[in-house]
């Protein structure tokens, strides 16, 4: 069922508004005033979310993979 809602252009639309919400509410409060923990956090949350949106786009595809395994077994029995 989940397959049916989340799909892979629903998860990257969704990794990349979270890089633009953290990006935003990290300069939003970078403005007020940070101290140097507070930067740590921000700088640690920016770069999670980046890498949220790297590997939604570049995990490869179920049917691509399940293929790509199916290819490895014939050329092993053969």
């Amino acid at each position: 069922m989940l397959k049916m809602i989340f799909s892979r252009e629903v998860a990257e639309w969704l990794s990349a508004s979270l890089v633009i919400i953290c990006g935003g509410l990290a300069g939003h409060y970078a403005v007020g005033g940070m101290n140097a923990v507070q930067w740590a956090g921000a700088v640690a949350a920016v770069l999670g979310s980046i890498t949220v949106a790297v590997s939604v786009r570049v995990w490869p595809a179920e049917a691509a993979t399940q293929k790509a395994d199916d290819q490895q077994r014939t050329r092993r029995r053969d």
